[in-house]
C-alpha cells in the first residue's frame, strides 16, 4: 500500500491532460472506496437480521464458505497462483493456517457472536478499536514506534467511546457480548501482525494468503458452529443473506476495495474505511430500530476522528 502524504499533494502541471485525467481517476477511486464501506455497513443489519435464525458461528462459517467457493475458479484461473499453490511448503500451511485461524474462525467468530448479544451500533464501536489496537501490538512486536499524534488519537477515541457507552450495558447477556468484542479485538490486532509477517516477505501471492487463509478459517467456524450450537434449518430467506453476505459484500467488495487501492494512499483508504462506525450506527437506527441521539452521535463522530488520527499519524514508511 502506499505511503500517506506527509504534507500538501504538489500541483502537477497539465501535460496532454494527464493530470486531468489522474485527478479523475482518483475521484471514481474514492467514489467506488465508499460505495465498498457502504456495503460493508450494510452487512452488519443484514448479520443481525440472519442471527434471528441462523447461530452466530455456524453464520460466520457459511458466509466465508459460500465466499471461498466464489473465489477458487478465479484463483484457479491465475497459473501464477496454481503454481504456488503446488509448492507452499509445510511452513506456509502453518503459517497460513494459523492466519485463517485468528483473521477468521477467531476474529469474525467474534464479531457475529458479539453481534447477536449486543445492539449493532455497540458492536461496531468496540471492534473499531482494532486499529488502535494493531498499532499498538506493533509497536511491541514490530517496532513500529507509536507517535505523539497516535497517543493523541488514542485518547480521542477512548473519550468518544465513553461518551456513547457511558451508562455500560446492564446485564450478564450484555457484559458476555463486550468481553466477546473485546476479544474479538485483540484476534484482529494478532491476525493483522500475523498477515504482514506472511505479506511482508513478498513470497506469496496475496490472493495466495487470502483464499488458502479464508478457506482454513472458515472450515474451522462451520464445524466449530456445528459441534457447538447444531446444525440449523435455514430458510430462504436465511440462505438469501448467507450468498448475499458471500458474493457481494464479501468477495466482490474486497476485490472492488482492493482495485481502489492502486490509486488511493493509504490515509484516503483509512478515511473512508472509518466511515463505516457512522455509517452503521445510521443503518442501525433506521432498519433495526437502535436509539441514535446526540450524545451517541458525538460520541462516534470523536471515536472516528481518534481512529483516523491514529492512522494518519503513524510515521512515514516504505511502500
Amino acid at each position: 500500500m502506499p505511503s500517506p502524504h506527509l504534507g500538501p499533494a504538489p500541483r502537477l502541471p497539465v501535460v496532454d491532460g494527464r493530470a486531468a485525467s489522474s485527478s479523475r481517476t482518483s475521484v471514481v477511486a474514492a467514489v467506488q472506496a465508499l460505495f465498498v464501506a457502504f456495503l460493508w455497513s450494510t452487512s452488519w443489519v443484514l448479520i443481525k437480521i440472519g442471527l434471528a435464525d441462523i447461530p452466530a458461528l455456524t453464520f460466520a462459517g457459511l458466509r466465508y464458505l459460500v465466499a471461498f467457493a466464489v473465489l477458487v475458479p478465479f484463483v484457479v484461473a491465475r497459473p501464477r497462483v496454481r503454481a504456488q499453490l503446488a509448492s507452499l511448503t509445510g511452513g506456509d500451511w502453518l503459517r497460513l493456517a494459523v492466519l485463517g485461524v485468528t483473521m477468521y474462525t477467531l476474529t469474525q467468530g467474534a464479531q457475529f457472536l458479539a453481534l447477536s448479544y449486543l445492539p449493532a451500533q455497540t458492536t461496531s464501536l468496540v471492534l473499531s478499536f482494532s486499529p488502535i489496537a494493531v498499532a499498538l501490538l506493533g509497536a511491541a512486536t514490530l517496532r513500529e514506534r507509536t507517535t505523539r499524534g497516535q497517543w493523541v488519537g488514542i485518547l480521542i477515541y477512548l473519550v468518544g467511546a465513553a461518551i456513547f457507552l457511558v451508562p455500560l450495558p446492564s446485564g450478564g447477556i450484555r457484559l458476555i457480548g463486550l468481553a466477546v468484542a473485546v476479544f474479538g479485538v485483540a484476534a484482529n490486532a494478532v491476525a493483522a501482525v500475523i498477515g504482514r509477517s506472511v505479506n511482508g516477505a513478498g513470497r506469496l501471492d496475496p490472493v495466495t494468503v487470502t483464499v488458502v487463509s479464508m478457506g482454513i478459517g472458515a472450515v474451522l467456524l462451520v464445524g466449530t458452529g456445528a459441534v457447538s450450537q447444531g446444525i440449523p434449518a435455514i430458510d430462504g430467506r436465511g440462505w438469501l443473506i448467507i450468498v448475499a453476505l458471500a458474493v457481494v459484500n464479501t468477495a466482490f467488495a474486497f476485490t472492488l476495495w482492493n482495485h481502489t487501492l492502486r490509486t488511493l494512499t493509504v490515509v484516503e483508504s483509512s478515511v473512508i474505511n472509518n466511515t463505516m462506525l457512522i455509517q452503521i450506527a445510521v443503518l442501525a437506527w433506521v432498519f433495526l430500530a437502535e436509539p441514535l441521539g446526540v450524545r451517541q452521535i458525538a460520541g462516534l463522530a470523536l471515536a472516528t476522528a481518534g481512529i483516523v488520527l491514529v492512522q494518519v499519524a503513524r510515521r512515514s514508511r516504505p511502500a
